[in-house]
């Protein structure tokens, strides 16, 4: 056998070898590819099936209020927090970033029944925010309050705990009353806030 002979075996082994290789490479990204759609396009059954919980219910609470006992209250609205949008113009186009945040204004309602007086509890404190007599106005550091309110387990248990940080009335109304009707008299306050914090 020549040497040139040998060469040209060696080289068809070599090209043999790495067309091989070059083939399985090829076979196994595709096959990883394929398993990847495959896999992108199931869904873990976790995700579909009903997986018993035990859910937080909207009946039971308890707001903490300075100056208000807490059985007065009777509704109240979770914190919602909103920001500004804030658009930048490029050219023909836009885009957008976040602005400040806002932590929006809350409702709540209370009894008010004859003793203790929801009434005269929600009106000693709209005297730190205004007195109507005098006309005088109070100080931030004695109308601002600290709210706090717990949702509860079954077991009355606290499940989830907010803090609003420097709640103030914005509106309290005392609603109407009527002859035609025996439902119970409640209070409506709107309350602003500087921030709320969700502790757990």
């Amino acid at each position: 056998m020549t040497m040139s002979s040998k060469t040209s075996k060696k080289l068809q082994k070599v090209y043999w070898l790495s067309n091989t290789f070059f083939l399985i490479l090829l076979y196994l990204l595709l096959k990883y590819k394929i398993y990847r759609r495959i896999q992108v396009a199931l869904l873990d059954p976790n995700d579909i099936f009903f997986t018993p919980f035990e859910p937080k219910t909207k009946n039971r609470f308890v707001m903490e209020i300075d100056g208000i006992p807490a059985f007065l209250v009777k509704t109240m609205a979770r914190p919602s927090l909103q920001f500004e949008t804030i658009t930048l113009d490029h050219i023909n186009v836009k885009r957008y970033v976040k602005g400040k945040a806002a932590w929006q204004p809350i409702s709540i309602t209370l009894y008010d029944p004859i003793v203790p007086s929801g009434a005269q509890s929600v009106i000693e404190w709209v005297r730190l925010h205004h007195e109507s007599v005098t006309g005088r106005d109070g100080y931030s550091d004695f109308y601002k309050k600290d709210i706090t309110f717990n949702v509860l387990g079954p077991v009355g248990d606290k499940v989830e705990e907010w803090t609003l940080k420097g709640a103030f009335i914005t509106e309290a109304n005392f609603n109407d009353l009527d002859f035609a009707s025996s439902e119970v008299a409640d209070i409506a306050l709107t309350l602003q806030y500087d921030y709320a914090i969700l502790q757990f």
